[in-house]
Order: structure tokens, then sequence, then C-alpha cells
């Protein structure tokens, strides 16, 4: 019963993602060619909800689910592993249409080619993992 709080949260962003249509391959591929504003529209609602979100976390110096405090710790500022990053992260998304929200959306919603993708994206990650320790940060 502890993670069902989760389960419904996950449920209630399937159901967001599915009814702002940002899970549409269409209205990404809009997005990536500046056809139109409606995906502008939901990634800076959800950047200015992070914003309001982390702003209130640090003024209520609110907990975890554990009570631990949450903290924030600046991260490195450097230009070349954002840039690539970024870069590696849009073309990803740009080809595959959808980021890895929408992805397991997709899946909820039985469109299994995305397996495809959400392994693509698995084995980036592990990829990552295993070359890390010898990327220039």
């Amino acid at each position: 019963m502890k993670g069902l709080k989760f389960i419904l949260t996950g449920i209630l962003f399937g159901i967001v993602m599915s009814k702002s249509e940002a899970i549409s391959w269409y209205r990404i591929q809009e997005m990536f060619r500046f056809l139109s504003f409606h995906m502008y529209g939901i990634i800076g609602t959800a950047v200015v909800l992070g914003v309001i979100a982390v702003y209130l976390i640090k003024k209520y110096k609110m907990r975890d689910y554990q009570g631990n405090p949450i903290t924030f710790t600046p991260k490195e500022k450097s230009v070349p592993r954002y840039l690539f990053g970024g870069i590696i992260f849009g073309l990803g998304w740009a080809l595959v249409g959808a980021c890895p929200g929408p992805l397991f959306v997709n899946l909820g919603y039985a469109y299994w080619p995305i397996l495809i993708a959400i392994f693509g994206g698995v084995a980036g990650t592990y990829l990552y993992g295993v070359v890390k320790d010898r990327l220039p940060h």
C-alpha cells in the first residue's frame, strides 16, 4: 500500500500526457520543425511548475517519503557536457518522436514497436555508465 500513491501518480501522469497529446509523434515533429507552439507550451508549463515546486521545497524545508531532508546540490558548470548531452538527447527525441515519459505511456497504449525505443534508451544509459569514467567531464 505504500507504493499506491506512486502508482496513482504514474497513472495520472499517463492520462495528462495522452490528453495533452504530448505522446503524439505528430506533435513532437511539429515542435522540432517549429510549426506549432503546442509542445513548447507543455514544456514551458512543466518548467514553471518545476521552479515553483523547488522554491516551495526549499522554503518549507520539505522532506522525502523516508523523512530525509530534500537537498539540492549545485552541478558542475561545463558547457560541453550539457551541449553534447543535449544534442544527443534531442536527436534521439526527434528520431524516435518521444522522450522517456511518453515512451512508457505509448507502451501503455499497446504500441509495441515503442519497445525498440525503450530498449535503445536503456542500452544507451547502460553504455554511458560503462564509459562514463573515460569521458572528459
